[in-house]
């Protein structure tokens, strides 16, 4: 497993240990329901991406943000259904060092209009598990030469048109309730190629898909 990813998921089950040990404070100013009440609200944060590509001499995760609407559809008592609609920044910063390919430094920015559909499961009143899946469509990209100083023909070309418009995936994650605000952690594992078949952006990619660890705030209404 990359460095990076073990790193990120230690954080989150800090964040996890952090959030379950606070559970008993956060309970007396938890907002209180006496009834299942369907919710809305808005959330952004920060989003860990990176591409897993072959024949790369290293691979840096890029940071990027995501924000987007929510909302929140109780089915039982602990157990709801939670549709958003986000921006979401991907891609990777990868180094080539190949006689076929070149060499050189390339960020990869991937911006997509994301919509995952999750399963949220109440531990406690503050604490939840989420899972499900997402889908995706990129509405813009751009392949930049960091160092400016790579030599791979025709790679400042690549644009939206030259990769897989539309991206699916599953999703898992954490989250704290305090009051009206959530702060949370979350994975989405890409199940389909970044890149074109038979085209520069599928073998700069190597049939890589999106990886990408989110951290955010949101807040109901």
């Amino acid at each position: 497993m990359n460095k990076s990813i073990k790193h990120y998921c230690g954080i989150i089950a800090i964040s996890c240990l952090i959030a379950s040990s606070s559970l008993h404070a956060q309970e007396q100013v938890t907002w209180n329901e006496r009834r299942l009440t369907t919710k809305f609200g808005i959330k952004g944060g920060v989003n860990f991406s990176n591409l897993y590509i072959d024949n790369v001499e290293r691979e840096n995760l890029k940071i990027g943000v995501n924000a987007g609407f929510f909302a929140k559809f109780p089915i039982v008592r602990g157990i709801s259904i939670q549709p958003e609609i986000l921006y979401s920044n991907k891609g990777a910063k990868d180094r080539y060092q190949s006689t076929v390919r070149g060499s050189g430094e390339y960020r990869f920015n991937l911006n997509y209009v994301e919509t995952p559909l999750l399963l949220v499961f109440n531990l406690t009143k503050n604490l939840n598990i989420n899972g499900g899946a997402y889908a995706a469509y990129l509405v813009s990209a751009n392949v930049k030469d960091v160092n400016h100083d790579g030599t791979i023909t025709g790679v400042t070309n690549l644009n939206s048109s030259n990769f897989n418009r539309f991206d699916y995936g599953l999703v898992a994650g954490v989250g704290v309730d305090i009051q009206k605000a959530t702060l949370g952690a979350r994975y989405n594992y890409g199940l389909k190629n970044v890149g074109l078949p038979g085209s520069l952006s599928g073998d700069l990619t190597s049939n890589s898909k999106n990886s990408v660890f989110t951290f955010f705030i949101g807040f109901a209404f």
